[in-house]
Formats: C-alpha cells, structure tokens, sequence
C-alpha cells in the first residue's frame, strides 16, 4: 500500500484485517464503551454540560480520532482534564448548562482542533516540551483537587456556590452542610465503595458500569427524585417569596445586560472597521468592561442568593388557593403540614423548581446530534485563546503520554504530528455535531490493550455502542443520581494526584521542583481560571532556566590527594600549579552568559595575580555564538597585555571549527589550545612552573 496513501488516509494501515483481528477488536470496543457510556456523562456534567452533550462528545469524535490518529491503542473522546478546563474557560461568560454556556463549549472544542491541527500541519508535536514534567505533575495535582472538589455540590446534592474561586466555593459548600441531603451523600459514598472493592478484588469487572446500573435500579425503586414546579405565587411564605422575586429581577437584568454587552461588541467592531477616533473606541471598550464587571457581580450575587434560599426549607399546605408553601415555623394557625420538606433550585418562565429529593440526570434527549456550525465571536474567541492554546497543549500531551506508555508494551512507533492532526480533526469534526472539547483517554486506552485490541476498530465499535444507547437507550438513564456521577469523577481524578515525582524532582533539580510547586499553589489560586496556573509554571520553568544557563557553574579546579581534579570553592585544595589555573565551563558560550565568563576569568586575576597563564578546559562548551567569540577574542587581547596566556583544551568540534573560522585559534596562537586537558595541564607547568621566570 502506498506510503502516501497512507500519509493522509491512516486508518488504511489497519488492513488487511484478519478474522481474529476483528473479533478481537469488537470485543476490546465493546468492553471500552462499557466504560465509555457512564464516563461521558461524568466527564459532561463536570464540563457543565447536560449529560447528552458528554453522548455527544463519545461518538463522531471518538470515530474521527481513530480514522486520522497515529496510535491504534488510543482512545478519543471526553476526558476528565479537558472538561474541567472546559467549564473553567467558560464560566466567565455564561451561566453553567445554560444555553449560552454550551453554545460557547463547542466553539471552544473548535478553536482547540485548529490550534492541535495546525500544530500538527506545521510538524510542533515538540512543543509539549514546553511544559517540563514538574510542571505538569505540578498542575494535575493542583487540578485533580479542584476537579474532585468541585463534585462535592452533587455529592451534598446542594447548588452550585458560584462565588468565582474554588476556595470559596468549597468554603461555601462547607459552610452549608447541613443542608446536604443524605440519600444522595449515601448513594455516593456506596458508589466510592462499590468501585474501589471491584478494582481491588474483581478488576475484570466493569465497576463503572456496575455502579451506575445499581445507582439507576436503587434510584428508581425508592422514589428519590422528588421535584414540584408550582408557580411563584404558590410560594405563600412572604420571606421566601421576596427572596425569590429579588433572584427573578436579578436574572432579567443579567439577561438585558448581556444582550447589551453583545451589541456593545457588534457596536465595537463596526467602528473599528470604519477607522473612528481612538476616544470613541476607548469608550465603548470602557462601556463594556463596566458592564462585563457588573454582570460578574450580580452573577456572584445571584448564585449566593440562590444557596440562601436553598437553606430556607419549606413545606406544603393546602388552602383555598390550592398547595402553597410555608416555612415550617410560619405555617398559619390551623394550617397542616403535609410531610416532606421542600429547597428551592431555580426559576425558569414563572415556575419556581422545588426538590424533596435528589437529582438525577433526568430526560436525555434521543436521537443523534444534528449538524450545526459553532457560532463564531471574534471578541470571545479572543479572550478564549489562552485557555484554548493550553487546553490543546494539556490534551495532546496527555494523550502523548497515554500513547508512549502502551505503545512501549506494543513497540508502536508514535508520530507525535499526526497524532496532533488526528485529535484536531476530533475537536473540529465534533465541534459541528455538538461536541465539547476532547483528548485521548488513558483510562480507556488502557483497557483496550487489556481487552487485546489489535487496531483503530476497536474506538468505531465502542462509538456505534454509543450511538445505539442515543436512540434507544436513553429512557434508561433518567433515573440515575447524579451524586453516582459525580463519585466516579472523583475516584477517577484522586488517582491523578502524585507527590513523589515532585519529592524525586527536588533531589534532581530543585529549581524544577520549586517550578512545580509554585505551578501547583498557582493553579489552586487562580481556580476556576487554572489555564493561569500552568502558564505561570511554564515561564517560571523558562526563567529559571534562562537564569541557569545565564550564571553557568564555573568552576576553579585544584588537585586532591588522590590525583583527581575538584572544585577548589569550599574546599582546601590548591590551584594546580604556581602560575597558572585551570577552570572548567560547564556551558555553552552564548550572549546569555558571555558576562558570567569574564567575571570568571577576572576572579582568577583577582585571587591568583601571580597568574601568568589561564586554562579554560572547555569539554562542557557544546555551542559558540558571535558574543562567545567575541568576548573570548577581548578576554584574550586583555590578558595578553597583562603577560597572561588564555589556553583552551578539549574543544568540541563544532566549537573548534567556529575558533578556526572566525581567526580565534590565529589570535590565540595553536600552541595554546589542546586536544586534551592532561596534555594542557603538563605543557602550563612546564611553562609556568618549571621554566625560570
């Protein structure tokens, strides 16, 4: 088969396909969608998503991931990092689950595919290199927390807190818990249970599946999804009702803010296409950063209200008007009760949504998610970039990782761009049919190779399981509690959390360490902005790394009493001759550290002016640039009118070469650079030491 062919069409290399190939690749997709089916709806409902939407997010991206991919192995689709980051990225701009809210999830899942695929185009599968690996453990730790944290609302079956940080939130969340409703804290803590006693003592037992069937056949039989919608006049109790109100009005003026924000940016962009003064423009950015603040206000204002009026339980009585609800302790005389206690969740045309029970994850629409183009925002997508460049780079190296780990037991060669061009085309494609942002998934790539997939196939199989629980299974999943979900996100992400990497790091390099540290507090910082935190890690990684290479070790060298050669700072020894040093340079010698060379050399004349020559053993000099030369060329001229000879030995020969052509060696003279450094150090105490002054 043409290797070209092959180049663009990659999913050719699966064929031929034998018997047993394919009956090992149906099983293997069978037994991931097991897996994959509950998982998207978790991974969803983090996102902040609907649960479809995770549905959605399983089956043409999973599909298009493995036709154009790289790896067999690998499995596409929503995974637990990229959704976090999703809602985080969101959150900003839009309330969770609402329409807005999604709308701009799959914009961001498009903006992620260009950016991973013109990445790939362009052949920067190196550009993972940018996030060193403290970094990143650093970042998944800090993450995982968050992400397992921010389950507790569902587990506690409580509102989401919204107060703009993860610390506040989880405060908040504490702050209220004896409002948690019990059943649902129970169903996850059985959940926590069932799980971790089928992967310790039954692993080949799909517990996530397991779990879920128990939590959806439990839900159903004891009633726990309670809900009344009655309308806000049936609210009786005068307290609850003007909180209530206060959150409706509230709610409009978000809404009438944010469609004036939107004709702010319409209004904004025609006056820079048609060249107004820079005041005009000035004041409409002004006039939206004004309203984008107060919207963020009473957004936060909103959200604390609605736990308030969460923590106001009320029950139902029945007069005249029909059910209304009171307060317990402000029922009118004679009224009575009847039994259950009902928490206000939220208002929509009138209806005020009360719940005696738990949530569950309720109708998922059937059928398959209709072709339809993201709606392009120039001004959001600007603000998006960022958490979009780290989303694309955070997912391929995760899924990077997840390919290099099993292709080591497959010895599979991976292309890292491909790959890049294969995850692009995921996000891009699904993007168009309703999906939010994915990656490769290592829990489900690892369970493929246990079940023995052989090729691709396997990940077509597992979507078309998908696709049959979209049309025909869906009525099923109504009952399932949503705190079940939201344990089997965070057993999932609590097994992401590693501290001995950094703990081995800090033994290595502790300017590494510090790097992941530091990376680690940032992202728990800026939650739920944590595309901050890594970027942070990232230019710290950079900076300390600049100011390595800027003050290189530079190191006067001494001889012990065995023979060797050591560094004379700190200790005893004495330089190896009378009249001459040697020092070693262990770096390149560019324009980053040309200043850090000569401070060395005028150390040397500082401590030793007996000095009459100076050995520069060179054999950690791996790069010359036009500043190393030069300075190298002044240094020499310098020393030569002081009567001290700058020797070199052990030059690299690309570092040789760059002496010979640009006149170095002529200017140092041949017999002062040597091939060796005990040939050097022989010929300078010959010279220095035993030849008479």
């Amino acid at each position: 088969m043409s290797p070209t062919l092959q180049t663009y069409l990659p999913f050719l290399r699966w064929f031929p396909m034998s018997r047993t190939t394919l009956r090992a690749d149906v099983i293997a997709g069978i037994t991931v969608a097991l897996v994959l089916v509950p998982q998207s709806m978790a991974y969803a409902l983090l996102a902040g998503l609907p649960v479809v939407y995770g549905l959605y997010a399983a089956l043409l991206p999973v599909v298009i991931g493995s036709l154009f991919g790289n790896f067999n192995l690998l499995h596409t689709g929503p995974v637990v990092m990229l959704s976090l980051m999703s809602a985080a990225a969101i959150a900003p701009f839009a309330v969770s689950g609402s329409d807005d809210f999604i709308a701009l999830s799959i914009l961001l899942a498009l903006m992620v595919g260009v950016l991973r695929l013109l990445m790939g185009a362009f052949k920067l599968g190196g550009i993972v290199n940018l996030v060193s690996h403290p970094v990143l453990i650093g970042f998944t730790n800090a993450a995982a927390l968050i992400i397992g944290l921010s389950q507790l609302r569902f587990i506690m079956n409580m509102p989401n807190p919204g107060t703009g940080s993860f610390a506040g939130d989880v405060s908040a969340l504490l702050g209220h818990a004896d409002q948690a409703y019990l059943p649902a804290v129970a169903f996850a803590i059985s959940t926590g249970l069932i799980m971790w006693l089928m992967f310790r003592f039954l692993p080949k037992v799909p517990a996530v599946l397991l779990a879920v069937v128990l939590g959806i056949v439990l839900s159903a039989s004891i009633g726990y999804e309670r809900v009344s919608s009655p309308t806000v006049d049936q609210i009786a109790d005068t307290h609850v009702r003007g909180k209530i109100d206060r959150f409706v009005d509230t709610n409009k003026e978000i809404k009438q803010l944010s469609t004036q924000v939107t004709a702010q940016r319409g209004a904004l962009r025609k006056a820079e296409a048609t060249g107004v003064s820079n005041v005009v423009l000035e004041g409409l950015r002004s006039d939206i950063r004004v309203m984008e603040v107060r919207i963020a206000f009473m957004k936060k204002e909103n959200n604390a209200r609605r736990l308030e009026i969460h923590g106001l339980p009320l029950v139902t009585t029945v007069s005249d008007a029909g059910t209304v609800f009171y307060r317990p302790d402000q029922l009118p005389a004679g009224a009575i009760a009847q039994a259950g206690e009902w928490r206000f969740q939220n208002v929509k045309d009138g209806k005020v949504t009360l719940a005696a029970g738990g949530d569950v994850v309720g109708k998922i629409p059937e059928g398959l998610p209709a072709f339809k183009a993201p709606k392009l925002d120039w001004d959001i997508m600007l603000a998006l970039l960022p958490a979009a460049f780290v989303m694309a780079l955070i997912g391929f190296m995760e899924a990077t990782a997840v390919s290099k780990a099993l292709a080591a037991k497959s010895h599979q060669r991976i292309d890292t761009n491909k790959e890049l061009v294969g995850q692009g085309l995921a996000n891009i494609v699904g993007s168009f049919f309703q999906s939010y942002a994915v990656s490769g998934s290592f829990s489900r790539s690892a369970v493929a190779g246990k079940a023995g997939a052989k090729t691709g196939l396997f990940a077509v199989v597992s979507a078309l399981v998908v696709l049959v629980v979209l049309l025909f299974l869906t009525p099923y999943l109504y009952h399932l509690p949503q705190a079940v979900l939201a344990m089997i996100v965070m057993m999932a992400v609590f097994g992401l959390i590693r501290v001995t990497p950094l703990i081995h790091a800090w033994k290595v390099q502790r300017s590494d360490a510090i790097a992941g540290l530091t990376t680690f507090v940032a992202t728990l910082t800026f939650a739920p902005d944590i595309a901050n935190g890594i970027l942070i890690g990232m230019a710290l990684t950079a900076a300390l790394f600049l100011l390595r290479v800027m003050k290189p070790r530079a190191m006067l060298l001494g001889r012990k009493s065995n023979g060797t050669m050591g560094g004379m700072d700190g200790t005893a020894l004495e330089p190896l001759g009378r009249n001459f040093v040697a020092i070693r340079f262990d770096q390149s010698l560019t324009y980053l550290n040309v200043a850090a060379f000569e401070d060395t050399v005028l150390e040397v004349l500082a401590r030793f002016p007996q000095t009459r020559g100076i050995l520069v053993i060179a054999s950690g000099i791996n790069e010359l640039d036009a500043s190393g030369e030069e300075k190298v060329r002044e240094i020499a001229l310098r020393l030569r009118q002081l009567k001290v000879t700058l020797m070199f030995s052990s030059l690299k020969k690309q570092v040789a070469d760059a002496f010979g052509r640009t006149g170095l060696l002529e200017l140092l003279q041949e017999e002062n650079v040597f091939p060796s450094k005990d040939g050097a150090i022989e010929e300078a105490r010959k010279r220095f030491d035993l030849a008479p002054a």
